[in-house]
């Protein structure tokens, strides 16, 4: 999910819910039943709407479906299913995330299916439904409250013909999924579950499972690498798609320095390199301009290096968190030298992070390992 307002000028929250796709939502509703008021849902889900914010809105407009459809979860459960448009397209693989308006369906089925007699229904609508927005956040309702259960489906899930069915399991038992609760199952519980994905013709699938790998390396790194070593060894992937995946997976432990990580990669941790004429173009920069950094690279053997640089902010109490920043990939052979250039906004308005003034440090990364620190001075 991505963030509250991408730029100036542009809401997210008012592009997804807007008066346009709730009355398209309350369309749907009323030509599978008549008896559907779309304009009272509307005009509802209209009141108030302004002053929410993204997930309040899902929330919201799960609370006016509650008035509108049965109170029987059974026969609401088939309302919504009967409602639904055709499933996204299946010939497609991948950027093809669904329609948000659909997110406050997953809500109706977690604030009203979460009870054990309504278990295999409430799954089975969230199956319906992740073929047209993906479910991810509710399933994770399903997974803390009926752990077993839900595992079991997903078991099954694993292998159905809907690549956003099999999205859905890997992506919905992430251990750190953005923008939901976390699970209370253990961490490695779902790892099973991404055995069959891994080999999944679908970059969207494998895309998941990448990043759920990448959560869990956080706090299990040699459980990750041992499944990669594992799946590497078994084939059943294509290799340049299992090579993407393994880089995508490792990245955190890369940014890290991880020897490991980097030897799985195809990375030494101990590259035969010289680096010479490291500088900042400038001492002192104010927010808003740029670090403009230098080097040369030059190889004593044939090398494959993954370059880095690592920005020591300066936070609100004086000291300093360091950031990791991807700069280049390069393979240099023996005797070989490349020169490279930077330059790095230090943008005053971030979203991500604030700017405090104070002595900065920007080290070169190489491998896993440093080579090199300068220091430039942020001024207020």
């Amino acid at each position: 999910m991505a963030t509250e307002h991408d730029s100036a000028g542009f809401s997210l929250k008012d592009q997804l819910f807007n008066r346009e796709r709730i009355e398209y939502l309350a369309g749907l509703f009323a030509d599978a039943d008549s008896r559907f008021d779309s304009g009272r849902f509307v005009r509802e889900s209209m009141k108030g709407l302004s002053r929410l914010e993204l997930k309040e809105r899902i929330v919201h407009l799960a609370e006016r479906l509650e008035k509108h459809l049965s109170p029987d979860f059974a026969v609401a459960a088939k309302q919504i299913t009967d409602a639904l448009p055709p499933p996204l397209d299946p010939q497609k693989t991948d950027d093809d995330f669904g329609d948000f308006i659909f997110a406050p369906l997953g809500e109706f089925v977690v604030r009203n299916g979460l009870e054990k007699k309504h278990v295999h229904r409430s799954l089975r609508t969230l199956k319906a439904l992740t073929q047209r927005f993906s479910m991810e956040d509710a399933i994770r309702a399903f997974l803390n409250e009926h752990p077993e259960r839900t595992l079991k489906e997903l078991q099954k899930w694993s292998t159905d013909k809907h690549y956003h069915v099999r999205r859905l399991v890997s992506e919905g038992t992430r251990p750190r999924l953005p923008w939901s609760k976390r699970l209370v199952i253990e961490v490695t519980t779902p790892l099973p579950l991404l055995d069959p994905l891994h080999a999944d013709p679908t970059r969207y699938v494998t895309r998941s499972v990448a990043n759920h790998l990448n959560d869990l390396a956080k706090t299990h790194p040699g459980l990750v690498l041992e499944t990669l070593h594992r799946w590497k060894k078994t084939a059943e992937q294509d290799e340049n798609e299992l090579r993407w995946m393994s880089k995508h997976a490792l990245r955190t432990l890369v940014k890290q320095g991880s020897a490991e990580a980097l030897g799985f990669l195809g990375f030494r941790p101990d590259p035969q390199i010289d680096v010479t004429g490291y500088k900042l173009e400038r001492s002192k920069i104010r927010p808003g301009e740029a670090i403009e950094l230098s080097f040369t690279i030059s190889a004593g053997r044939d090398e494959s290096l993954m370059v880095d640089y690592v920005v020591d902010f300066v936070k609100a109490n004086g000291t300093t968190a360091p950031k990791v920043h991807k700069l280049k990939q390069l393979d240099l052979r023996k005797g070989q030298s490349k020169s490279i250039r930077k330059r790095h906004v230090l943008r005053a308005n971030a979203t991500t992070y604030t700017l405090y003034p104070g002595t900065h440090h920007v080290t070169l990364q190489i491998n896993g390992k440093p080579f090199g620190t300068q220091s430039f001075e942020l001024l207020p």
